[in-house]
Parts: structure tokens; C-alpha cells; sequence
């Protein structure tokens, strides 16, 4: 038996610094091997300078939170990070018919199954419609590229899957379990991207080290990713530990 708590209460915006906000989501499963494993998920929502809304890795849409959400501005920009951070992109297309859909490289490929289509995808070119109010990085490994973002008035790194940090108090299993997670390097306070997806960036590692580098150019105060607890402070000498294996200095 395995279980993950959820970050409660879920499907709810909760301010995170001035004009920036995040939504804990329902637990999902992920099939690994012969095996589901459950995964927090996890939203980011920026208010730009104009009013307009940018939507980072949609969570499940209900009506509560779209009412929620609608209260803060309207949404004009859907972020789909990675090529595991788009189920719910479909929904938000269609409750948001007026925004523009962004994806990273190999995400629409994946979601074709589910009907989502996107205006845009993210090169290294910055995104005019943000200005320089966020800017991005793309860090290419030979499984996915996740499009990692720093939003400059809050001085937050807006990750994805690059660092996972799961609390042991929510994690409901096993020693096995537990164990597996440690090897992994996934639990928290020492976070960090987990083995398996690591190997498939090895080959990739000098390109990963560059955009590494670039985030911690960016100077942040804060991380927010989406499995498992944020880091609320010290996030330059929290990346430069998590990518120890990239020998960052």
C-alpha cells in the first residue's frame, strides 16, 4: 500500500508573494516500470504588470477555483513545462478560450491523445508577450525539455520536475518505499532531480549545466516546484546542491 498526502487544501489559491500565487492539486499516478506511483501536483499562477494571468503546469480545473482564479484577472497565457505537465491543459483550453497556449519542445507530440493544441512552442527567444517580467530556460535532456522560469518582481524559479522534494511525513508506505525514494534522492530537505530522469540528462549534461548556471545568474530568492515542499528561501545554495553532480561551483 502507498499513499501521498496532498498539499491541503487542494484545488484553493494560496498567495505566495506579491502578485504570485500557487494551487495545490489532486494526487496523480504515474506509471513507472510495473508500478503507479502518486505524485502531488502542483500550479503557479503570475498576475503581470497589465493584469493578464500566466498559468503555469494547469492543475485539475473546478468550478470553485475557476471562480477563484477569475477574481485575480483573466487568463490570457496557459504554460504546459514538459511533456508530464499537460493533462489538464485540454480544460483550461476550453474554459479559456481567449488565451494562448504555450508548450515546451515535445509536449504536443505527447498530447495529442487528449486533444490539446498549442499556439507556440518555447524556444531559447524570449517571449514578448511577458516582456522581461519572466524569462525562461530551456534544460534539454534526451527524455524531455522542461522550460524553467523566473519571475523577476517576486524572485521566484519556477521549476517543474528538475528538483522533486518530497516531505517524509506524506509519504504513506513501506520501508521499501521509503528506501527507494532516499536512493532516488527525493526526499526532502535534500531534494533533488530523481536518479532515473538524471541519466537521461548524463549525455545532455554540459547544456544542463549551462541552464543550471543561467538560473543561479538569475540571482532568486525562493523555488517553487511542483512535487513536493518549495523552497521558500536560499534557493541559490539550494540549486548549487541539488545539481552537485553537475559539478556547479
Amino acid at each position: 500500500m502507498f499513499e501521498l498526502d496532498p498539499y491541503s487544501p487542494i484545488n484553493v489559491v494560496k498567495l505566495w508573494a506579491e502578485n504570485i500565487w500557487i494551487v495545490d492539486g489532486p494526487v496523480v499516478s504515474m506509471h513507472w516500470l510495473w508500478m503507479r506511483i502518486p505524485f502531488s501536483t502542483r500550479m503557479t499562477i503570475v498576475r503581470l504588470a497589465n493584469g493578464d494571468l500566466w498559468v503555469h503546469s494547469p492543475t485539475a480545473l473546478t468550478g470553485a477555483l475557476m471562480e477563484q482564479v477569475n477574481a485575480l484577472g483573466p487568463v490570457r497565457h496557459i504554460v504546459a513545462p514538459n511533456r508530464i505537465h499537460y493533462i489538464w491543459a485540454r480544460d483550461w483550453q476550453e474554459a479559456y478560450p481567449q488565451a494562448m497556449t504555450y508548450a515546451a519542445p515535445l509536449v504536443a507530440e505527447e498530447a495529442k491523445a487528449t486533444g490539446a493544441v498549442f499556439d507556440v512552442t518555447l524556444g531559447d527567444a524570449p517571449v514578448e508577450a511577458w516582456g522581461d517580467e519572466i524569462i525562461h530556460v530551456l534544460a534539454s535532456g534526451a527524455y524531455l525539455v522542461e522550460a524553467d522560469f523566473f519571475h523577476r518582481a517576486s524572485s521566484t524559479l519556477i521549476l517543474t520536475d528538475l528538483i522533486e522534494n518530497f516531505e517524509r511525513s506524506k509519504i504513506h508506505a513501506g520501508w521499501l518505499w521509503r528506501l527507494l525514494y532516499r536512493i532516488a534522492g527525493v526526499i526532502d530537505p535534500q531534494g533533488s532531480m530523481p536518479r532515473d530522469l538524471r541519466a537521461t540528462f548524463w549525455k545532455h549534461r554540459d547544456e544542463m549545466k549551462r541552464a543550471v548556471e543561467t538560473m543561479i545568474g538569475w540571482g532568486p530568492e525562493r523555488i517553487i516546484i511542483a512535487h513536493g515542499r518549495c523552497y521558500k528561501s536560499h534557493a541559490v545554495p539550494e540549486l548549487v546542491r541539488a545539481f552537485s553532480w553537475l559539478k556547479i561551483r
